[in-house]
C-alpha cells in the first residue's frame, strides 16, 4: 500500500499536488460540460486546507502538443474550482518560471493556486527532468491524485516525485482499493462485462481476468471480432481481421477452464449510422447482411446478460455495449447499467472513459460501488501493469517521519 496525504504532516506546508481537471468544455461558449473530475478531487483538496496547508494545483487540459493555446486554458477550471471550494481559487498564466515561484513563495495557509495548463510545455509529456525540478521547486510536499493520469510517467506525475516526498491523495487511495480489491480479493461470484470497439485495447485485461473470473461478457464493438471468429456473419460491422486468431484462442482458454464466455444473440443493427431517420432492425446473430452494421446489442442479449448478472457479487465493467451516445443505440448499456444498479450487496468497479461517461447519462452512477475516473490508467492497472504514477509513490512502510 501507499502512503496518503493521511500519512504526512501538512500544516504550514506547500501542498503541490497533481490533479486530473482534463475536462471538456463547450468550444462556443467556454464552459465547462461535466465538472465531475473537479469534485472528484475536493475531498483530497479539502482535507489539505483543513490540516493548515496552502494548495497549489498542476493539471493538463487537452492535447495542446507543448504549445501555450487560449482554447486550452484552465481558467475556466479556476472560476469552478471557487465555486466548489466556496473560496477564491488564484489562477497563474503559468505553470514554471521566477513570477509563478514569487506568487507560490506568498502564499499563506488556506491558499488555493491552479497552475496553467502544463501541456502547453512538451517537457511535461517528455518527463524531462528540468521541468520536473522547476514543478517540483513550487512545493514541499508533492501529492498525486490524478489516477487518470497515473499510467503515464509525465514530469507531473513521476518526475517531480524524485524531488520531494511524494504520497496519494484521496482520490488515488480509493481507486487502488477498489480495484486492487476486485484484482486481488474479489467476492464471488465474479463477472467482467467489458465492451467498446476493439479486442487489442482489451487483450491485456481480457487474458488476466480469465484467470480470475466466473464468467465473462462480452458487447460493443469487440463482439464483432469473436463472432466472427465462430464463423457467424457480422456484415459491415466493426472487425478487427488481424485479431481472429487471437479472438480464437481467448475463446479457447475459456472453454477449457470452463467459464461461460457469452456473446450477444441478438443485435440492433443500421445501414444508415450517421442519418438520425436511418434504417434500425434487430437480428439475431449471425444474420447480419452486408451494409448492415452492429451498433447495440439487442433486447434477447440483454435479457442474457441481465440473468448472467444476478448472481455476482463482484462486477468489472469496462467499455459500453453499444453506440450509447446516441439514445436509439443506448438501450443496452442502458440495460445492463440497471442490472448492476438493482444488484444487492455487490461490488461494482465501473471502469473510466466511455464506461462512466454512459452510467452517468443514465443517472446511475450513484448506484455504483465505484467509478473509475481513469480509462486507460483503469485497464493498465487491471492488466496488471505497473503505473509509473502510483509506482513512485512512497510505500506504506516508509516512515511518515521523514517529512518535518
Amino acid at each position: 500500500m501507499k502512503q496518503t496525504v493521511r500519512d504526512v504532516p501538512l500544516r504550514g506546508k506547500r501542498v503541490l499536488m497533481r490533479v486530473d481537471f482534463n475536462v471538456p468544455l463547450d468550444k462556443a461558449t467556454n464552459k465547462i460540460t461535466d465538472d465531475t473530475r473537479i469534485r472528484e478531487s475536493l475531498p483530497t483538496i479539502q482535507y489539505c486546507l483543513d490540516q493548515g496547508a496552502c494548495v497549489v494545483l498542476m493539471s493538463h487540459l487537452g492535447r495542446p502538443d507543448g504549445k501555450r493555446a487560449p482554447a486550452f486554458s484552465l481558467a475556466p477550471v479556476a472560476v469552478r474550482l471557487s465555486e466548489l471550494l466556496n473560496r477564491k481559487v488564484l489562477f497563474l498564466d503559468d505553470c514554471i518560471g521566477p513570477e509563478v515561484e514569487t506568487r507560490i513563495s506568498a502564499l499563506k495557509p488556506g491558499d488555493v493556486v491552479l497552475l496553467e495548463n502544463l501541456r502547453f510545455y512538451s517537457e511535461e509529456e517528455k518527463n524531462d527532468p528540468t521541468f520536473a525540478k522547476s514543478l517540483a521547486a513550487l512545493g514541499d510536499i508533492y501529492v498525486n491524485d490524478a489516477f487518470g493520469t497515473a499510467h503515464r510517467a509525465h514530469a507531473s506525475t513521476e518526475g517531480v516525485a524524485h524531488h520531494l516526498p511524494a504520497v496519494g491523495g484521496l482520490l488515488m487511495e480509493k481507486e487502488i482499493k477498489y480495484l486492487h480489491e476486485a484484482l486481488s480479493k474479489p467476492v464471488k461470484p465474479y463477472a467482467a462485462i467489458l465492451g467498446g470497439a476493439k479486442v487489442s485495447d482489451k487483450i491485456g485485461v481480457l487474458t488476466r481476468l480469465l484467470d480470475q473470473v466466473d464468467k465473462v461478457i462480452i458487447g460493443g464493438g469487440m463482439a464483432y471480432t469473436f463472432l466472427k471468429a465462430q464463423g457467424l456473419a457480422i456484415g459491415s460491422s466493426r472487425c478487427e481481421n488481424d485479431k481472429l486468431d487471437l479472438a480464437k484462442s481467448l475463446l479457447a482458454k475459456a472453454k477449457q477452464k470452463n467459464i461461460p464466455f457469452l456473446l450477444p444473440v441478438d443485435h440492433v443493427i443500421t445501414n444508415a449510422f450517421n442519418d438520425p431517420n436511418g434504417a434500425v432492425k434487430i437480428v439475431d446473430a449471425g444474420k447480419i447482411e452486408d451494409g448492415w452494421e452492429g451498433v447495440d446489442i439487442g433486447p434477447k442479449t440483454a435479457e442474457l446478460f441481465t440473468q448472467a448478472l444476478r448472481d455476482a457479487k463482484t462486477v468489472i465493467w469496462n467499455g459500453p455495449l453499444g453506440v450509447f451516445e446516441q439514445d436509439r443505440f443506448a438501450k443496452g448499456s442502458r440495460k445492463i447499467a440497471e442490472a448492476l444498479a438493482a444488484l444487492k450487496g455487490a461490488t461494482t468497479v465501473i471502469g473510466g472513459g466511455d464506461t462512466a461517461a454512459a452510467v452517468q447519462k443514465f443517472k446511475l452512477a450513484d448506484k455504483m460501488s465505484h467509478i473509475s475516473t481513469g480509462g486507460g490508467a483503469s485497464l493498465e492497472f487491471l492488466e496488471g501493469k505497473v503505473l509509473p504514477g502510483i509506482a513512485i509513490l512512497r510505500d506504506k512502510t516508509a516512515s511518515a517521519a521523514a517529512v518535518k
